[in-house]
């Protein structure tokens, strides 16, 4: 699924014909001017994910990178942190794109490596430790937010505690930080809700009576915010952080463009039409009962973790070892396509439009495969 971009299915019709009927009549104005799908597509996505703003950009960095701008504004002008002083908190292994700020606070050397200098005021802490979010927030005066994702997908498919978003986010309101969530992966369905940090809510688009939904500050979309038919991203907030950004302030030519606007509009539709989040987490539970069924017995394959849809099964070998890469390349030989991250694991994540037939043909694939590297 393109790490998720591809959530709908590749080529989906109701995306594509959104796109070509738009196309043919209007494909791109500067913002300064007015066209009729920017003002329609603002009030239809803020009230899907139940925000009073949107600032509309095109790539899930540069949707991560505005949400940074925001923060340290509204750090400046509402919290009155002195200016350039700005903290924000962000976790080890996270992955949020290859800007260069982005990189600054990575720890990712392959994405980092001589491509400094760095980007000063983040402050690095564990993933999953809410000890270590309190001390750095409560250690300085100059915190303005902290950036997470509900579960770090480069790094793993790593999933918190059950109880770490909402203990997170109320760290974040008692001491006035922000609570910032990348979404731009795990979000539009892909771990068996709309998104991630909704928890264990069943229900398509956001409902604030679910107790388990953790409603963050700013939210930042991407990936299959258009079913990956072209580049959108988003920036949600309500107004009393996204009104520090002014006319002339921040922007981008093709953000929220026509065309765009009218794609993330007909993929999100698809998500509530097709019961995505639904589908997600019902095929999520059997593959990971059916390949741990497997595991109990394997000495090649040690865990599979995930939520929804989105999964990996770790692989009994040190991350410089080439066995998760030889397993890929077996997978592909044996009809299935996956690929390794950090060395030692291999990440399923399928389109959420695959059925149960589908999927468990995928487990049966991914079992012959593993077979042919028992030990």
């Amino acid at each position: 699924s393109a790490y998720s971009a591809v959530n709908q299915g590749h080529c989906h019709p109701k995306i594509v014909n959104a796109m070509m009927e738009q196309a043919k009549t209007l494909a791109l104005t500067s913002r300064a001017f007015y066209n009729d799908k920017l003002g329609v597509y603002e009030k239809y996505v803020t009230e899907y994910f139940g925000f009073d703003k949107v600032l509309p950009m095109n790539t899930g960095a540069e949707a991560v990178e505005t949400a940074l701008k925001i923060c340290r504004k509204w750090a400046y002008e509402k919290k009155g942190i002195a200016e350039n002083q700005a903290q924000i908190i962000v976790c080890e292994n996270n992955f949020h794109g290859r800007t260069t700020t982005i990189i600054s606070f990575s720890n990712d050397e392959n994405a980092r490596k001589n491509f400094g200098p760095y980007t000063d005021g983040f402050i690095k802490i564990a993933y999953d430790d809410l000890d270590a979010l309190e001390h750095a927030i409560t250690s300085s005066k100059n915190i303005a937010g902290f950036l997470v994702e509900p579960i770090q997908g480069e790094a793993g498919v790593y999933v918190p505690s059950e109880d770490y978003l909402a203990k997170a986010k109320a760290l974040c309101e008692a001491n006035n930080v922000l609570f910032i969530a990348d979404e731009v992966q795990t979000g539009i369905a892909r771990t068996g809700s709309l998104l991630a940090v909704c928890g264990n809510c069943t229900c398509e688009a956001k409902c604030e009576k679910q107790p388990s939904y953790v409603q963050p500050d700013v939210l930042i979309l991407g990936k299959a915010l258009s079913g990956g038919a072209y580049p959108v991203s988003a920036v949600l907030a309500n107004n009393e952080i996204m009104n520090v950004i002014k006319p002339g302030q921040h922007g981008s030519t093709f953000g929220g463009n026509p065309v765009a606007a009218a794609v993330a509009m007909a993929a999100l539709d698809v998500v509530n039409e097709e019961s995505l989040s639904q589908n997600a987490r019902v095929l999520g539970k059997l593959f990971r009962s059916e390949l741990q069924k497997y595991i109990d017995t394997s000495s090649i394959a040690t865990l599979v973790r995930g939520k929804g849809l989105l999964n990996a099964v770790v692989i009994n070998d040190t991350e410089e070892s080439d066995t998760a890469w030889n397993i890929c390349m077996a997978l592909r030989d044996n009809g299935l396509l996956a690929k390794p991250t950090h060395g030692n694991i291999i990440r399923f994540a399928p389109p959420l439009v695959m059925n149960e037939e589908q999927l468990l043909d995928c487990v049966s694939i991914i079992i012959k495969t593993l077979k042919q590297f028992e030990k």
